[in-house]
């Protein structure tokens, strides 16, 4: 890789915005982005949704979601899969010609070892799959490779099918990873995470051929790759934190994709007309989250009366236009079970009725506390809203922003009282967010059940998790959606985080890049093109 590819991609952003209509090398795509959240590429563990995209495009899943339906699901590194009677085996079936990138023969024993080491390491990740019945005991004998083109999965419940294939088959959790190379980097039977914290080594379009926290990401396409060649043979990701610079690097043409970009940012490059305006509705969701061991905070009144402090309606009009809509349910528009967009946000600002709640919460002259927000460009104006709607009910709400990085590390301590950050779930299905935003499976500090945000919140309702159970083994259709019906319903009004807002992935495109390739669960960085 040429040094001065690299100069353009990594450099500093006042260093690139002295030029004046650069271009970007035309074998590249160069894209400037909020990355301070990235702190490991081990699958076992990767929680943020930066991360999640940028190895998405590197390591390839047994299944993948589909461009045209994210409900529906193509092949991947398995060509087919087939079900057993009694929905309690799946066999997948691997493509022919899959090698690593160091071109080395990838095998389905690779590929069980890869998804085994996820629980046994048991870092947050873990929970995709053992949430489906499997453990540190057990996974090596429900996990496994019959020959290197067969990788068998046996549950202990007949768990939907299409529900499995979304939360594991489509998650990076399935990547193949490298065995050989990984356990000779493994330092005290780490199984090589420390080495995987810095590193990639699967099967997959790219590599990851550099990582500078901080400062950038460059992926390199792999020579030997399974299937359809990516278009470009590298993407140059730059840390750019501040909005109004990647607006400048994308109208200037040193880089080709903008992604993180303010309302007003959008709408300049919209009405200007020089820079596509590209959006897609994605299953993530923008929440206030209380710590529910705040003596405070644990009262279900005082979290109802929260949100009646957040002007949806006004904040949709002034902060979220091309970020997101109003949303208050924990399932996103367009999921299996999902409430209407009406019923899914019933809420308004209303003083009165705050104030009310409080009273009867037995606060009646309000309280103090903090929320902690980090750098998405929309953090901010709606903690300031909220923090001066609060104010006129007694509640005195200090704000405290930080990087992402540290945001996440402090309410993954359950260290604050309350937060406002983005949650995304993998899957099309009410049962990916009642998984995790309702159900906890162990409120023991201890447990450090990191990547659910109702332990973050020290959220534990056993009849809660009783009712997320039954309607994830509730056979029929349409009871199973009534039942999430009146979940969501119930969590509206006692739940641990206010929901606000369904967000929009949204970008500012240069014309030169043609096939930008997305939809709410995935982004091909390989389709795209010059």
């Amino acid at each position: 890789m040429k040094l001065n590819i690299m100069t353009a991609a990594l450099g500093l952003a006042a260093t690139c915005c002295a030029s004046s209509q650069a271009a970007t090398p035309p074998d590249s795509l160069v894209m400037a982005w909020n990355i301070d959240a990235i702190s490991t590429w081990d699958p076992a563990q990767i929680g943020e949704v930066v991360t999640s995209e940028i190895y998405s495009n590197i390591c390839d899943t047994l299944v993948d979601f589909r461009v045209s339906d994210e409900t529906q699901l193509d092949p991947a590194l398995a060509k087919s899969w087939d079900i057993s009677a009694d929905r309690k085996t799946l066999t997948f079936h691997l493509q022919d010609n899959l090698t690593f990138a160091d071109g080395s023969p990838a095998t389905a024993g690779d590929l069980a070892w890869s998804m085994q080491r996820v629980v046994k390491l048991s870092y947050g990740n873990a929970a995709a799959i053992k949430e489906y019945g499997f453990d540190k005991d057990n996974v090596e004998s429900r996990i496994t490779a019959p020959d290197d083109k067969t990788l068998v999965m046996s549950f202990d419940k007949a768990y939907p099918t299409s529900l499995v294939l979304q939360a594991i088959a489509a998650n990076n959790v399935s990547s193949l990873i490298n065995r050989k190379e990984v356990e000779k980097q493994a330092v005290d039977g780490d199984l090589g995470h420390k080495y995987l914290s810095t590193h990639t080594a699967c099967v997959g379009p790219y590599q990851l051929a550099r990582w500078n926290a901080g400062e950038g990401v460059v992926l390199q396409a792999s020579p030997h790759y399974w299937g359809k060649a990516p278009v470009l043979k590298r993407i140059l990701i730059r840390h750019v934190a501040e909005t109004g610079t990647q607006r400048l690097l994308v109208t200037q043409g040193d880089v080709d994709i903008a992604r993180d970009l303010s309302a007003d940012d959008l709408k300049t490059l919209d009405e200007g007309s020089q820079v596509k305006v590209e959006k897609v509705l994605k299953p993530q969701l923008f929440f206030w989250t209380f710590n529910n061991e705040d003596p405070v905070f644990k009262n279900p009144k005082v979290r109802l009366a929260m949100r009646y402090l957040i002007d949806y309606d006004g904040l949709a009009k002034s902060v979220m236009p091309y970020l997101g809509v109003p949303r208050a349910s924990f399932v996103q528009q367009g999921a299996f079970g999902a409430l209407d967009a009406k019923e899914g946000q019933p809420f308004q600002l209303d003083l009165a009725k705050a104030k009310q709640l409080l009273t009867e919460a037995g606060y009646p002259d309000g309280f103090s506390t903090t929320v902690l927000f980090g750098t998405l460009p929309h953090s901010a104006p709606i903690a300031q809203s909220v923090q001066q709607n609060a104010a006129k009910v007694g509640v005195t709400l200090s704000l405290e922003r930080m990087a992402n990085a540290q945001l996440f590390s402090r309410v993954r301590g359950r260290e604050f009282r309350s937060a406002m950050m983005a949650w995304q779930t993998s899957v099309p299905d009410a049962y990916g967010n009642a998984s995790r935003l309702v159900y906890n499976p162990d409120n023991r500090k201890e447990a450090r059940a990191t990547q659910y945000p109702s332990w973050r919140a020290a959220y534990f309702d056993s009849q809660m998790n009783q009712k997320v159970e039954t309607a994830l083994l509730e056979p029929d259709d349409a009871r199973r959606s009534a039942l999430y019906a009146d979940l969501q319903k119930e969590q509206m009004q006692q739940g641990p985080m206010a929901i606000m807002f369904q967000m929009y992935n949204s970008a500012g495109i240069s014309p030169q890049v043609k096939n930008w390739t997305w939809n709410g669960f995935r982004v091909w960085y390989g389709a795209a093109s010059k």
